[in-house]
């Protein structure tokens, strides 16, 4: 099939524009629902815009709250599409290949939502140049942190870029070339890796942070990122499933559950090690912990949330261990919201919020996130559900009619 190219990408686009927007009455309301809560929380970030962070919960001790645990948590969801690209394009697992896309827009989807969770930690976008390279002060390479916007934006590039070309060749019926593609296949999963790992040493490279100063630090990140990112994707596609004539066969679902359960296991084996470290020889770099776990000097804010949040881990972990053969969406939609909750909380108040309390001087404070930031961080939730969704309609529809002609 031969087009214009420019008349192709017109095409393209404006096609994708049509599938994603085009929907029953219950879609509608969805994306109603979605741009209601972006609009709520623009309107929370102008007031935080207008007088800063003051409006925040944070402060002086707490100086990272809400939104950098968000950002924490869905850098791990990003990394997790690795988990889908790996057996898909490397190991040539044909059920898997047939879902990867679907990985890929929850990836971008997560980026999107760091992204953004890191300009609003910073109080304001005008401030964002600082990074720009050429035009801020850069401080590359020895800053960890110019070395997380690389990997982030390089990560996003790679997971935006690599499925648009799939899709666009599939759009105009012609079988992507491989030799254009594969590279870059291959360089988004050791990608995926250093995003984390990245990450995680932000945290370790601060000294007087003993909390984060942690060799599982890093590894425990993978762990975990690789438990509920996986449960992230089976989330979406039991929905597509349920809710669209997009044929997605059980297998997928076992052979996610394998990976969910291995990844959630290896999580609460290095958990046990840590509180292990923590507990068992006491000293003064253990007070973070105790914090965190039982409470210290009255201050037992995180106690109930931490408990909680290792109660979903295991209750999530054993629902998809022992999940039985025959296919079952409610079954399955519950171990993956009690996994994915237990680990959301546990990489954000659970792993951030200590790290500051007791501060170097001995301060104890507790942070609890004020009615600003819940409402921002709603807003770039619905974001990011917005970005996923309409990143994932058009795929399918484009998947569909690519199956149709070359059936």
């Amino acid at each position: 099939m031969t087009t214009n190219p420019k008349k192709g990408i017109v095409a393209f686009v404006t096609d994708c524009l049509g599938w994603a927007l085009t929907g029953g009455a219950g879609y509608k309301i969805y994306l109603a629902t979605l741009l209601a809560f972006i609009a709520a929380g623009a309107i929370a970030y102008s007031r935080q815009f207008d007088q800063g962070l003051m409006v925040t919960g944070m402060s002086d001790i707490v100086s990272w709250g809400l939104y950098i645990s968000n950002f924490t948590f869905f850098v791990g969801v990003a990394a997790a599409a690795v988990m889908l690209i790996l057996p898909a394009y490397i190991l040539k697992d044909k059920d898997l290949h047939k879902v990867v896309i679907i990985g890929e827009g929850v990836a971008v989807g997560a980026l999107v939502m760091c992204l953004l969770f890191i300009t609003v930690d910073m109080g304001g976008p005008l401030k964002v140049w600082h990074m720009i390279p050429g035009i801020g002060l850069f401080n590359w390479p020895s800053s960890i942190l110019t070395w997380d916007m690389l990997v982030l934006n390089g990560y996003l590039a790679l997971n935006g870029l690599v499925p648009l070309y799939i899709l666009y060749c599939n759009y105009h019926n012609r079988k992507p070339v491989e030799w254009k593609y594969r590279p870059f296949v291959f360089l988004s999963i050791f990608w995926a890796v250093s995003i984390h790992m990245v990450t995680a040493f932000l945290y370790q490279g601060l000294p007087a942070r003993p909390f984060w100063n942690n060799p599982l630090l890093g590894p425990r990140f993978l762990a975990s990122a690789f438990a509920a990112g996986p449960a992230v994707i089976m989330m979406v596609l039991i929905a597509i499933k349920e809710r669209t004539s997009f044929a997605i066969d059980e297998t997928i679902f076992h052979k996610l559950k394998r990976i969910i359960v291995v990844s959630a296991v290896i999580n609460l084996v290095m958990l046990l090690s840590e509180i292990f470290k923590e507990f068992y020889n006491f000293t003064h770099h253990s007070l973070s912990a105790q914090y965190l776990f039982f409470g210290l000097d009255g201050h037992d804010s995180l106690v109930p949330w931490i408990w909680t949040a290792i109660s979903l881990n295991v209750l999530g972990t054993l629902l998809f261990a022992f999940y039985p053969k025959k296919y079952n969406p409610s079954y399955l939609m519950v171990s993956a919201i009690c996994l994915f909750t237990g680990i959301w909380i546990e990489k954000g108040f659970g792993l951030i919020v200590p790290g500051f309390v007791p501060s170097p001087m001995g301060e104890v404070v507790d942070y609890t996130p004020s009615s600003i930031e819940i409402m921002i961080t709603l807003g770039i939730l619905a974001t990011g559900a917005l970005v996923v969704t309409m990143l994932i309609r058009p795929a399918l529809a484009i998947e569909e009619r690519f199956k149709k002609n070359t059936a």
